[in-house]
């Protein structure tokens, strides 16, 4: 099994990061840094023969509203922790802090966490993992939640940009091992925002 988390950071990690102010442009930027990915057969996470046909990723419409400005809470005295996966592996988390955010007039909360083995590398070792799942799961997106990339706030507020929430690797193909989503990020709204679920 490979290992779905840090494959898709090798390839998003710089157009995943949303500043604390919305940008079109920037969102722009990251679906198309994700098609080009998906695109090329060295990068994309597709079955062969999805790739042979492979033209872009289904998007939501890009929207300001799914763009938030979180109150960051540090977590203390955490435990280092097994994610379960859609697979055997088991890697080691801990949750990092709790993000609270209005979206679409109703208060909401996330668990984000820190991936134990990339902290230790240089380049990721201010990367915060957020999975999340939502009332679209199943119908418009998929399944098993959405991830998006973070990096560790200098403050106590940090910027969630939906619009760059994407699949894990599950979504096209069975051979990868991909986090599951914690039930306590299982949002009870919808978020159309980010990558759809993929046909």
């Amino acid at each position: 099994m490979k290992n779905c988390i840090l494959l898709i950071l090798l390839t998003a990690f710089n157009f995943g990061f949303s500043q604390n102010k919305f940008s079109k442009s920037e969102a722009e930027k990251f679906q198309k840094h994700l098609n080009s990915e998906y695109a090329d057969a060295k990068t994309s996470p597709l079955m062969e023969e999805d790739l042979k046909t492979f033209k872009t990723l289904d998007f939501y419409p890009i929207d300001a509203r799914y763009f938030v400005n979180a109150r960051f809470e540090r977590a203390k005295n955490e435990k280092v922790f097994e994610m379960k996966t859609t697979g055997t592996r088991t890697p080691e988390y801990v949750k990092y802090g709790t993000l609270f955010f209005t979206l679409n007039g109703k208060e909401l909360q996330l668990n984000v966490y820190r991936n134990i083995e990339l902290s230790k590398q240089k380049e990721y070792r201010d990367h915060l993992f957020l999975p999340f799942s939502d009332l679209t799961c199943g119908k418009e997106s998929y399944i098993g939640g959405r991830y998006i990339d973070l990096k560790i706030p200098k403050g106590k507020t940090i910027a969630i940009d939906f619009n760059k929430a994407y699949n894990p690797y599950c979504a096209y193909n069975h051979k990868y091992s991909c986090p599951l989503v914690p039930l306590e990020n299982d949002l009870k709204v919808e978020i159309k925002a980010g990558v759809k679920t993929f046909h």
